[in-house]
């Protein structure tokens, strides 16, 4: 299922890279898309949405 979320203090590619590892360790299968520019973030997961937004979150980022 698609599931799309606002990340704010994504400031760089370590950022990015840091919240696509930060879903992938709920969901190793998870395809994550990231615009750094606009801090969307698309997801493709089956696992709830607020298991990725905890992970998300656990990583250091704010997540909506």
């Amino acid at each position: 299922m698609s599931q799309k979320f606002q990340v704010s203090g994504m400031s760089c590619a370590h950022c990015v890279t840091a919240v696509q590892n930060a879903i992938q360790a709920v969901d190793p299968k998870a395809q994550v898309t990231v615009d750094l520019e606009t801090g969307h973030v698309d997801v493709m997961s089956h696992q709830p949405r607020q298991d990725i937004l905890l992970a998300i979150e656990n990583a250091g980022y704010k997540a909506e």
